[in-house]
């Protein structure tokens, strides 16, 4: 494990610095050799960090010890994966906002396929969501296209399943000691065990609402694409769609009933310009990897 890899584990633990912060000592100082120097007033005033937010890191940064983390998450398989490692994902290193370091257990090649297409949509799927889910990803995965969903209930979860005998890659909002939702315990371990699992949380990190919505910028960031099979309005479903295009990707949607309220957000999203999909090859034709 490299130096600077175990400095970014360490910040990730750390309480009272986010993400930019972090960003931003790393463009200051790119080997991280001054984070234990920094005194409380340099916190303040080099990173704006209110004083109490300080004190909270600086007692963390003492007390945890990032050799004795990765002890304990290489027993449980879990690898971390910083943005200097040749297994980032490299669609991902050129979103707005990328995670400095994510952890991955299961097969961590994924991260380098080419071929990617996120596929996200309702926790509350209509009843023929499944073939529709089914009839897209199937031929997917039989042409070398990875799956990239969240684990959500419903068309996440889905997507994932049928995408076991091929490759697909979740992405949580909570740490991988703390896989959420608890209804997928179950295809979490499938997952580990055959395909891969990723999050930018530490693995204790629990589930919280505003990790969601910030996860799904990886979910959109990996792939050259997102599909949004069926979609309430204001859906997490849409804020990955709304991610995915100010990160210049194409989005897809499943057309459906005015009738149906999980249509309404995949119909208002081809209204605005998202591609409309029939079937699996106008997701492939789109993006230009017709076999």
């Amino acid at each position: 494990m490299d130096s600077l890899t175990l400095k970014l584990v360490l910040l990730n633990h750390c309480r009272g610095i986010g993400r930019r912060t972090v960003w931003q000592m790393i463009r200051m100082d790119p080997d991280l050799s001054d984070i234990q120097a920094y005194s409380l007033t340099e916190l303040q005033t080099l990173f704006r960090l209110s004083s109490s937010m300080a004190k909270l890191f600086m007692d963390d940064r003492r007390a945890i010890d990032s050799m004795k983390l990765l002890d304990i998450y290489h027993d449980e398989q879990i690898t971390p994966i910083p943005f200097h490692h040749p297994l980032y994902p490299p669609l991902l290193k050129n979103v707005y906002d990328p995670p400095y370091l994510i952890y991955g257990k299961g097969k961590l090649s994924l991260l380098n396929e080419k071929k990617m297409i996120s596929i996200v949509g309702t926790r509350h799927p209509s009843s023929e969501a499944g073939r529709i889910t089914k009839q897209i990803i199937e031929p997917l995965n039989r042409n070398g296209w990875t799956i990239v969903s969240g684990m959500a209930m419903g068309i996440d979860g889905m997507a994932h399943r049928f995408a076991l005998e091929g490759r697909t890659i979740a992405v949580l909002g909570s740490g991988l000691q703390r896989p959420y939702p608890r209804q997928h315990c179950g295809l979490y371990r499938q997952l580990c065990n055959a395909q891969l699992v990723i999050s930018e949380y530490p693995p204790p990190a629990p589930p919280e609402r505003w990790r969601f919505p910030e996860r799904n910028r990886i979910i959109s960031g990996m792939s050259l694409g997102t599909l949004v099979i069926e979609a309430q309005e204001r859906s997490g479903s849409l804020i990955t769609a709304d991610q995915a295009l100010e990160q210049g990707r194409e989005v897809f949607a499943i057309p459906g009933s005015i009738l149906n309220a999980t249509s309404s957000g995949t119909n208002r999203l081809i209204q605005q310009g998202a591609k409309l999909v029939c079937d699996w090859q106008d997701i492939v034709h789109e993006l230009n990897w017709d076999q």
